[in-house]
């Protein structure tokens, strides 16, 4: 039967309440009630051929409690005159959230409208603007009202978020609404308090001028009179800023992605190598020296190592490609793996061999998701392409 029964009817309803529609007339004033609800009833002639069927329609919809059912009259040729249900109505929002059983959470979502109302009146937008990720936070709600205060009150503070002193409030709550804070911080400050370069997660600190643990750049220098200090050492890690300041006699740099690889990194004259990052080189941006040098990047052979290629070229525009080409590739196939997760938009910075391997692996005419990663290629191998360059 495809009349329109209660079950419909209510799941009219409950999409208003997916969409947040709702709980955010309860901020915003909006009226969305009284309300028509979608109804589908029975043609002339299912009347006449069903007349019992109908009768059950009938009682089933008038039995539906808070809701407004407005009829009409029909004529039977049997039955004479009866009333049959012409438009269905919602009056009240209340009758709504009653029916698909949600008032408990609008009566929380109400105690969070007034506790913001009251705290941080220019919050209430956001409440409007995603109810139901505010009802998620109920719990935690008045802290990061807290915290937002907090902030407002102490702009870039310039300490670790550890020392931040507010009462029921730690860090790790705040690291693991980093988030949402995001959201709240940007209405609630002033611009002049927020860095707006620094997104995501990873930059919350920067963004609201707490300070950050320092980035480490770990390196071994592969030529031991490269450099008096550090020459003698074999695995060297450094705070982003002392390694700015390192300025050694290289002239090459090579990057690498595997631990091993990076261990096990032969000798290589006026040269040193790094632990890569993946897609975080961001903590190289202020090594002025490594603009003088010939930069070397050898990742896995697969759509994310071009793209890591791709991204450190728009930092180093004079950064070659290591052992991540098509001979390689073919050399070592039958050591070729998968790769989960390809990228596939356009990777502006590659040379014409690497742009064509790239679209080659993307587009899977190779092998589907094929991927060489850089510790199954033989040693061997590596010191020839070394001893190349």
């Amino acid at each position: 039967m495809s009349w329109t029964g209660p079950g419909d009817l209510h799941a009219q309803l409950q999409k208003l309440w997916e969409r947040g529609d709702l709980l955010a007339s309860l901020v915003t004033g909006q009226a969305l009630f009284p309300r028509r609800l979608l109804l589908k009833g029975p043609s002339s002639a299912e009347m006449s051929d069903r007349f019992d069927d109908v009768r059950s329609w009938i009682s089933e919809l008038r039995a539906m409690p808070h809701g407004r059912v407005e009829l009409r009259e029909f004529r039977h040729r049997v039955f004479g005159t009866n009333s049959i249900p012409h438009e269905v109505w919602i009056d009240t929002v209340e009758d709504a959230l009653t029916l698909i059983g949600k008032q408990r959470l609008a009566n929380r979502f109400t105690t969070q409208i007034q506790l913001t109302r009251a705290r941080q009146p220019r919050l209430l937008e956001w409440l409007a603007r995603r109810p139901l990720r505010a009802l998620e936070l109920y719990d935690e709600w008045s802290r990061l009202l807290d915290i937002t205060a907090w902030l407002e009150q102490h702009p870039r503070p310039g300490i670790y978020l550890r020392q931040v002193d507010i009462p029921g409030v730690h860090s790790k709550l705040i690291e693991a609404h980093r988030a949402v804070l995001t959201e709240l911080l940007d209405i609630v400050l002033p611009p002049t308090a927020v860095d707006f370069s620094a997104t995501g997660g990873s930059r919350f600190a920067a963004r609201y001028g707490f300070r950050d643990k320092p980035a480490r750049i770990r390196f071994r220098m592969l030529d031991s009179a490269s450099d008096p200090v550090y020459g003698s050492f074999q695995d060297i890690t450094l705070d982003a800023e002392s390694f700015a300041r390192l300025d050694p006699s290289v002239s090459q740099v090579f990057i690498t992605e595997n631990e091993i690889n990076f261990l096990a990194f032969p000798p290589v004259k006026k040269s040193l190598v790094l632990f890569g990052a993946g897609y975080g080189f961001e903590m190289l941006d202020k090594v002025d020296w490594l603009s003088r040098c010939r930069i070397h990047y050898w990742g896995d052979i697969d759509t994310h190592g071009f793209a890591i290629l791709d991204q450190l070229r728009s930092r180093f525009r004079q950064v070659d490609s290591l052992l991540m080409d098509r001979t390689t590739m073919l050399e070592f196939k039958t050591l070729w793996g998968t790769e989960e997760k390809q990228v596939l938009h356009d990777l502006s910075r590659l040379t014409r061999e690497e742009r064509e391997l790239y679209d080659d692996l993307r587009d899977n005419r190779i092998r589907s998701n094929l991927r060489l990663e850089q510790e199954r290629i033989g040693f061997t191998w590596v010191e020839a392409a070394l001893t190349g360059l």
